[in-house]
């Protein structure tokens, strides 16, 4: 259900007439500039709906989701195994067929599914990548930009232009799932304050062996920097930090899903 708010602007002419565009300004750092001889109204649409309880993907998994600043996330790890049109993610390939693959594949870590229902599963970059899209629909996979604002709104001091570095000591902290039900001790600085319950999926190398269920979570963004590489963050269970790094984009890595 949304809610339409009309504002009305009361702008004396003298000074409307002395503007000529207007200025709208995103929270990614780009600007549209409209010329006002071209504006007739203005209005808002807001949306009461911004952060639904839950969402389901193409499998029919049930997601929690969190609210946290002005952005919706899945408080879960991804664990579809189809792209959202329908089509199947690639998967259960060797050691060396994952070494090469070019296109979007998935893996349940160590090829047991039950780690896939607890920690989600893992894609390579190629499927977060995949123009049939990943996440369900009204769903994206994250941009750098928005891990960013997401690090910054935990910690207003975070350094979100560092590559391959900590981007902040606490946000880590504030983003892990407290305990040691799935983190392995001592789980440094865990809090869940944001409610993100981020937790400790592992990767798959690029030679295909798993590696660190249970003692660090890796995220993929779906920015590409270069033809073999992308960008990632990552939490510890020895550290409250959340670090950002570049990586071979034939990893296998947890995914999270942030709302259109």
């Amino acid at each position: 259900m949304k809610k339409i708010i009309f504002l009305l602007f009361l702008i004396p002419l003298n000074n409307l007439l002395a503007q000529t565009n207007m200025n709208i300004y995103y929270t990614n750092g780009s600007v549209l500039s409209i010329p006002i001889t071209t504006i007739d109204s203005i209005n808002y649409t807001l949306y009461s709906n911004v952060c639904p309880s839950t969402v389901v993907d193409i499998d029919g998994n049930i997601y929690n989701t969190v609210l946290i600043g002005s952005q919706c996330w899945m408080k879960e790890n991804l664990k579809t195994t189809h792209y959202k049109d329908g089509t199947p993610i690639q998967t259960e390939l060797n050691n060396s067929a994952w070494l090469i693959a070019t296109t979007g594949l998935y893996a349940d870590y160590n090829n047991d599914t039950s780690n896939s229902v607890v920690y989600g599963r893992l894609y390579n970059w190629y499927a977060v990548a995949d123009p049939a899209g990943l996440c369900p629909t009204g769903w994206h996979e994250p941009e750098d930009w928005e891990w960013n604002v997401l690090v910054k709104y935990i910690d207003h001091s975070a350094d979100t232009n560092c590559v391959n570095c900590s981007q902040s000591v606490i946000a880590g902290g504030r983003l892990k799932e407290i305990g040691l039900n799935h983190w392995a001790s001592p789980n440094t600085g865990a809090t869940n304050t944001s409610s993100f319950s981020g937790l400790p999926g592992g990767y798959r190398f690029t030679n295909g062996a798993y590696v660190d269920l249970t003692n660090y979570g890796y995220w993929w963004c779906v920015t590409s920097v270069t033809p073999n590489a992308s960008y990632g963050r990552y939490l510890g269970f020895v550290s409250s930090s959340v670090d950002t790094y570049l990586d071979n984009k034939v990893l296998g890595l947890s995914a999270r899903c942030i709302k259109d």
